[in-house]
């Protein structure tokens, strides 16, 4: 396993060093999201997905803006895929080191805005469901003019700044153990899901949360180009998932493997393998540029960020076969075998004997 997160980094290392990727993006931001992958059903990771209908299991990707995969995991259905986001950003061993991660709108949790601030990570999730997201207030006296019912009624849905001033030196040793993987990001979250009300680590994580929920859901509301970035990142990571599932046509597509590590082997290769199409549509749209240029053609760089290396039309899948020699005529043949078969057709010696003995 790790060879293959070993060349998954090499290349999305190759990736960034080609100029056209520029056009893209500069990797300083990444979109995670996952995508359904078929399974047998009689094994310890799969699971019957609600939403698929079928058994499988998840393959989760963060993938850059310039459209490669840093890191994939493999993952049952049913899961909360939110406790994921931290975790492939800190598994990421390649040069390209993200600041601002993009999630589909699971991401909204309180446990995950404040631990991927404590750890430096922008999170900006794509927001829906308005109506279901309380703003917060700093205090109780703070009204404001224009928003002021977006934090509902006066005096209510306050930050308790003295619980994460007491608890803060706890939330960053927290975040430290967790960079350097004394502690699982996915486990702590997920036993901040289901943490107790009463617990002061959960308690100072939620407010924590809050306030980071709070200001991004505000400049999701006034920032225009940020909901256009955020829209742009997450459509990225779904093109992604089509283009590596057109990629893993084997077998229909299903992971025939029982095991879970090789399952995980097996989203991995396939997110490997993907990267290397990636790469090398990249060269090839580096090569008709030059050729572009070379016959006095202006190349427009707006012109170039629109253009996406999920190209497809180029690619055989199922190989080259040559049909030029099906012309040629092939050399004559020897029918004839130096060896008597008249006794398999009980016309030679020893015929009567095997009769009479039936």
């Amino acid at each position: 396993m790790p060879t293959l997160n070993e060349a998954i980094a090499d290349l999305v290392n190759a990736h960034a060093r080609l100029d056209i990727s520029q056009a893209w993006g500069d990797g300083s931001a990444v979109a995670a999201d996952g995508t359904h992958m078929d399974t047998y059903l009689n094994n310890l990771l799969s699971e019957t997905s609600v939403r698929y209908g079928k058994p499988g299991g998840i393959a989760y990707h963060h993938i850059s803006d310039t459209y490669i995969a840093l890191f994939t995991h493999f993952i049952p259905c049913g899961v909360w895929e939110a406790v994921y986001i931290i975790e492939g950003l800190l598994k990421n061993t390649s040069e390209v080191k993200p600041t601002t991660v993009h999630a589909d709108t699971q991401g909204q949790s309180f446990p995950v805005f404040a631990l991927a601030h404590l750890l430096g990570f922008d999170l900006m999730p794509r927001i829906r469901n308005w109506k279901e997201l309380t703003f917060y207030r700093p205090t109780k006296q703070t009204e404001y003019v224009h928003i002021d019912a977006l934090f509902g009624e006066p005096g209510r849905n306050v930050i308790d700044f003295d619980l994460i001033e007491s608890q803060f030196r706890h939330l960053m040793r927290v975040a430290i153990s967790v960079r350097e993987g004394a502690i699982s990001s996915t486990l702590l979250l997920r036993r901040l899901r289901a943490g107790s009300r009463k617990n002061a680590t959960y308690t100072a994580f939620r407010e924590v949360g809050r306030v980071i929920r709070t200001v991004q859901l505000l400049r999701y509301l006034s920032d225009a180009p940020l909901r256009r970035r955020v829209t742009a990142a997450t459509n990225k990571v779904e093109a992604f998932n089509g283009f590596s599932q057109w990629i893993g046509f084997g077998n229909g597509g299903v992971i025939t493997d029982n095991d879970p590590v090789e399952q995980e082997k097996t989203a991995k290769f396939n997110a490997l393998l993907t990267n290397a199409v990636i790469f090398h549509n990249a060269l090839d749209i580096a090569e008709l540029v030059r050729q572009l240029q070379e016959e006095g053609h202006v190349v427009d760089p707006e012109d170039l960020a629109h253009i996406s290396p999920y190209l497809t039309e180029h690619i055989r899948r199922f190989g080259e076969y040559s049909t030029h020699e099906l012309g040629l005529e092939p050399e004559a043949y020897d029918p004839h075998l130096d060896v008597d078969f008249s006794p398999l057709r009980g016309d030679g010696p020893g015929a009567d004997g095997y009769g009479q003995a039936a």
